[in-house]
C-alpha cells in the first residue's frame, strides 16, 4: 500500500451532526490510514463552527447552502449541485470510485460519510451515489415506523438506508430494524453511538457557563429541570402543549427551575412567550454544546423532543420525558432512561411530577442502564474502516448479539419488574450479558417471582 492516506469525506450540515462527528473526525485524524476530509454544507454556519472550534477542527470546504428560499426541496437541491460540483473539481469524478488503486492514492475518496437522518445527509448521499462515492451511514436503523413522524427525518433515514453500502447501527435494536427492510446483515456493523463518544469529551472540557441567569442556576441548589423543543412535527399546538405544561409545573413547583433554551426560529420562539414573566423560568439562547453539556451533569431531568438527548442524558443518569408521539430509540423505552409523554400539558405536568415528587420512580429511570454506547464508537468505526481497506481480523461491535426483552417476550411471559440483580453484571463477561437489561439478571423462568405467565396454556 502507499504511504498516500486515504481520503474519506465526512459531510456535515447541521450542529446535531457537527456534535456527533467530532470523535469520529478526530478518530481519523489520528489514524495512520485515512485523510478525513471535512465538508460543512454552511446552512448551520456558525454553531457547527462552534462545535468543531472546541476540538481544534476546521472544515476543509464550505458549500455555503441556504438563501432567501429556505425549504426542503431547496435545500436537498442546493447540497445535491454543490456537492457535485465541488467533488467534480476536486476529485475529477469520471464513475471510478471502485477502483482501488485510486482510492489507495488518495486520488479518490474511500467513501463519503454522512450522518442521521436531516435532509443535507440524504442529499449528500444521493449525489455521492451519482458520482459512484460509496456512502457509510453512521447511526443507521433508527425508525418509529410513520414517516410523517418526526417529519422529514423518518424518510431521509430509511432513504439513506437505500443508498448506504456500510450501516453504522448504534444497537442491535437498530441491526433488527434494517434487517427487516431486507439490508444484508454483512453491511451492518453495531458500534455504539458516537454521541456517547462526544458528551464524555465535551463533559471533561473546562469551560463557563455564559448567560449569568443559567450560571446562577447552577451553582445554586436548586434542583434544574431542562426542556428543550423544535421539533418540525411540534411547531404549533405541540409546543403549545409543552409550554402549558411546563408553566403548570413552575407554579406548583416553585423551588425548581426550569431553564428553556430556545430554537433560533422566531415562530418556535415566540411559543414560550407565556412563560416570560415566571420567575422560575429561564428563556436562554441555545448554548455552546460543552456549556450544554455542563449543565446537563447538573440537571435533575429533561423534557425534550430531541433526539441526541435521548441518548446523552441517560449516561449521566438523568431521566429523559421525550415530548413526542413516538421516539425511534425504543431502546431507551425498553431500558426505562426514557419515557414517552407526548405533547399533552395534562400528561407532561403528571409525569413530571411524580418523578420530582417519588423517589422510587426517579431513581428507576435515573439507575437504568444506559443501552446507547460506552463512548468508544468512534474507536470501532475507524477499525472497521481500516479492515474494510486492509482486511484482517474484523473488530468487535457493541453490546451482545440478543436481547433478554425478545426472549422473554417470545417465551410468552410477561416483563419482569426492575429488581436488585441477583448477579452483578460487573462480574460477569461481556459476552454473557444481555443487550438493553444487562443490570437485571433476575431469573426469568416460571416459579421465579420475577415475572407471571401472560398467557396460561394446558
Amino acid at each position: 500500500m502507499s504511504e498516500q492516506k486515504v481520503t474519506v469525506l465526512i459531510v456535515v450540515g447541521t450542529r446535531p451532526e457537527a456534535i456527533k462527528l467530532v470523535p469520529m473526525i478526530l478518530a481519523l485524524n489520528e489514524s495512520e490510514v485515512f485523510n478525513p476530509l471535512v465538508v460543512s454544507t454552511g446552512q448551520h454556519h456558525r454553531m457547527v463552527e462552534e462545535v468543531f472550534a472546541l476540538a481544534g477542527i476546521k472544515p476543509d470546504y464550505e458549500l455555503w447552502v441556504g438563501g432567501a428560499r429556505n425549504q426542503l426541496n431547496d435545500r436537498v437541491r442546493e447540497v445535491m449541485g454543490r456537492l457535485d460540483d465541488f467533488c467534480r473539481e476536486e476529485f475529477g469524478a469520471d464513475g471510478k470510485a471502485g477502483r482501488r488503486e485510486g482510492v489507495v492514492a488518495g486520488q479518490y475518496p474511500m467513501a463519503v460519510m454522512v450522518h442521521g437522518d436531516t435532509s443535507s445527509a440524504f442529499a449528500a448521499a444521493l449525489a455521492s451515489f451519482h458520482l459512484r462515492i460509496p456512502v457509510i451511514h453512521v447511526e443507521a436503523g433508527l425508525r418509529t415506523g410513520s414517516t410523517l413522524t418526526p417529519f422529514p427525518e423518518e424518510l431521509n433515514r430509511q432513504l439513506i438506508t437505500c443508498i448506504a453500502s456500510f450501516n453504522l447501527a448504534p444497537t442491535w435494536h437498530n441491526l433488527q430494524n434494517l434487517v427487516r427492510e431486507n439490508v444484508p446483515i454483512d453491511q451492518i456493523f453495531v458500534t455504539g453511538n458516537t454521541g456517547i463518544d462526544s458528551l464524555q469529551w465535551a463533559a471533561g472540557l473546562e469551560v463557563e457557563i455564559s448567560d449569568p441567569r443559567v450560571l446562577e442556576i447552577y451553582h445554586s441548589d436548586r434542583r434544574v429541570v431542562i426542556v428543550t423543543a423544535h421539533r418540525r412535527e411540534n411547531w404549533g399546538p405541540g409546543i403549545d402543549g409543552i409550554a402549558a405544561g411546563v408553566k403548570a409545573l413552575a407554579i406548583d413547583n416553585p423551588d425548581v427551575s426550569f431553564v428553556i433554551p430556545m430554537h433560533p426560529n422566531p415562530e418556535v420562539r415566540a411559543q414560550w412567550e407565556t412563560l416570560e414573566d415566571m420567575e422560575n423560568v429561564c428563556l436562554t439562547e441555545p448554548a455552546p454544546y460543552a456549556e450544554f453539556a455542563k449543565l446537563l451533569t447538573r440537571c435533575f431531568l429533561v423534557i425534550t423532543d430531541s433526539g441526541g438527548i435521548q441518548e446523552e442524558a441517560p449516561s449521566l443518569g438523568k431521566p429523559v420525558l421525550v415530548a413526542r408521539e413516538s421516539t425511534e430509540r425504543g431502546e431507551g423505552i425498553d431500558a426505562g432512561t426514557l419515557k414517552l409523554v407526548g405533547t399533552d400539558a395534562r400528561v407532561i405536568f403528571a409525569e413530571t411530577t411524580r418523578l420530582l415528587n417519588d423517589e422510587a420512580s426517579y431513581q428507576a429511570m435515573s439507575e437504568a442502564v444506559n443501552p446507547y454506547g460506552d463512548g468508544h464508537a468512534s474507536e470501532r468505526i475507524v477499525a472497521s474502516l481500516e479492515n474494510l481497506l486492509l482486511g484482517g481480523p474484523a473488530p468487535a461491535g457493541f453490546g451482545s448479539s440478543y436481547s433478554r426483552r425478545a426472549v422473554i417476550t417470545a417465551a410468552g411471559f410477561e416483563q419482569p419488574a426492575l429488581v436488585e440483580p441477583t448477579i452483578h453484571p460487573e462480574s460477569m463477561p461481556e459476552s454473557e450479558r444481555g443487550e438493553g437489561d444487562r443490570g437485571n439478571y433476575d431469573e426469568m423462568w416460571p416459579g421465579s417471582g420475577a415475572i407471571t405467565e401472560a398467557d396460561p396454556r394446558t
